[in-house]
């Protein structure tokens, strides 16, 4: 079993940041991909960023088009955890955002949510404007 604990959200101005953190326990690898989702009120659960540890110091980093160059997705495997950078915050970013992993290192691990296994019970982030 892996449990997986989100922190860091909050309120902001838009323009301003805010870093999540991801902290996994349990039965987990470093091999596992991790991401991060969000969801808005009255809307699908949809994809943000996700990581994918590949070995040494390759990382493979895949972000949704609405973030690309505002969040920034790392990881530390020593931790065991993975965080989401975010900057240039907007209004429509307001959501609950989860961290979650795929099962097994080897299992499915695309944008979509039912590649995941794990999931993080969610921190609310509020951009104002």
């Amino acid at each position: 079993q892996v449990q997986l604990v989100e922190s860091g959200g909050g309120l902001v101005q838009a323009g301003g940041s805010l870093r999540l953190s991801c902290a996994a326990s349990g039965h987990t690898s470093s091999r596992n991909v991790m991401g991060w989702f969000r969801q808005a009120p009255g809307k699908e659960r949809e994809f943000v960023a996700r990581i994918r540890w590949s070995g040494g110091s390759t990382y493979y980093l895949y972000y949704a088009d609405s973030v690309k160059g505002r969040f920034t997705i790392s990881r530390d495997n020593a931790k065991n955890t993975v965080d989401l950078q975010m900057n240039s915050l907007k209004p429509e970013d307001t959501a609950v955002y989860y961290c979650a992993a795929n099962r097994y290192p080897e299992s499915p691990w695309g944008p979509g949510q039912y590649d995941y296994f794990y999931w993080g019970q969610g921190t609310q982030v509020t951009v104002s404007s």
